[in-house]
């Protein structure tokens, strides 16, 4: 081949590599993104005389959340303090009653027992509202190769009631397609105890409301069943999407058994595609017909600000559409 064929034929090559490259594109960056806030979803504007403590109890999924919204909050106004606690989402509704706490998070919508307790003890029902949007993961070690689960396996895999008709428990990875050194291998449960909202959830929606196994090893926090699978390289767990790790990986899930697979990300929960999506909730005590106190109103505007929900992305999980914005606004600012 000549000096000159054999430039010509390099350009060509770097000329269809470079074709390819941007036709890909398209494809490949909205993998690689993260989630962007509502460019309709207004900045947070100061206001005045703003000081004084806030209290919140409650889910330790919301945990990191609460604290970063409190440590911005604190920069417009120095004078406020936050306390957070999170140990449980069953522990908001306790401490709204009681009135230690001005907010109560949960992973979960308040049970009817819970809400009958707070309409007993003030006569109207609590004010629930929609914060950020999580995807409930199922996480193994980075280490492991299962390309994906249907909740039927999930259930197979936690539960030893299997409501979900899946036709036999599942034990060991290798009932999962994986070979080598895999395939005979105990697979290791990790998961939160009961006080948890992401207890209760995984519960209804991944276990069809089925008992979970004695084998499953109890967290206290979400971190916690993180670090768990992260060690464990045989191990399985379910936590939020804000506590990914390197050492963990989210396994694709579909709804059936010959469904779709899909990620935990925010096209496929916007979309309806990824099967455990689920609202974070900040629980209030909002008397109907009167306004929330300032500090409070505030706080709940910031949150569902511009930099509120760029917080949210930076805590891993996802921001609300415009709309959600708009109608959780509504509720503050209206008396009725």
């Amino acid at each position: 081949m000549s000096k000159r064929n054999f430039l010509a034929e390099t350009v060509n090559r770097l000329m269809l590599a470079c074709s390819l490259l941007f036709l890909l594109a398209p494809a490949i960056a909205p993998a690689q993104q993260k989630p962007v806030v509502d460019s309709k979803i207004a900045v947070y504007q100061k206001v005045s005389g703003i000081s004084g403590s806030l209290n919140s109890i409650g889910s330790d999924t919301m945990n990191n959340l609460m604290t970063y919204w409190g440590e911005a909050f604190a920069k417009y106004y120095p004078n406020i303090q936050l306390q957070v606690e999170g140990k449980g989402s069953s522990t908001a509704p306790p401490a709204l009653i009681a009135g230690t706490a001005q907010f109560g998070p949960m992973s979960r919508k308040m049970k009817a027992t819970e809400v009958d307790g707070f309409e007993k003890a003030f006569g109207y029902k609590p004010t629930a509202l929609r914060t950020s949007l999580d995807a409930l993961a199922v996480y193994v070690n980075k280490d492991n190769p299962v390309s994906g689960l249907s909740l039927l396996q999930v259930d197979a895999i936690f539960a030893k009631t299997r409501s979900g008709g899946y036709e036999k428990d599942i034990k060991a990875w290798g009932e999962l397609g994986l070979g080598g050194d895999w395939a005979n291998k105990p697979i290791s449960l990790y998961g939160r105890n009961s006080a948890s909202g992401t207890y209760g959830y995984f519960k209804k929606h991944a276990l069809f409301k089925g008992d979970y196994k004695d084998t499953v090893k109890e967290q206290p926090g979400s971190a916690s069943v993180v670090q768990g699978v992260a060690k464990d390289r045989y191990g399985i767990g379910y936590s939020g999407i804000g506590y990914i790790t390197s050492g963990v990986r989210a396994v694709p899930l579909s709804k059936k058994a010959d469904g779709e697979l899909a990620t935990a990300s925010m096209e496929n929960v916007m979309k309806g595609k990824y099967p455990l999506a689920r609202f974070l909730y900040l629980y209030i005590n909002k008397e109907p017909g009167k306004p929330l106190s300032p500090l409070v109103r505030e706080f709940l505007r910031f949150v569902f600000s511009k930099e509120g929900q760029e917080i949210v992305v930076k805590d891993g999980y996802l921001p609300l559409p415009f709309k959600v914005v708009q109608e959780e606004l509504a509720r503050l600012e209206g008396t009725n």
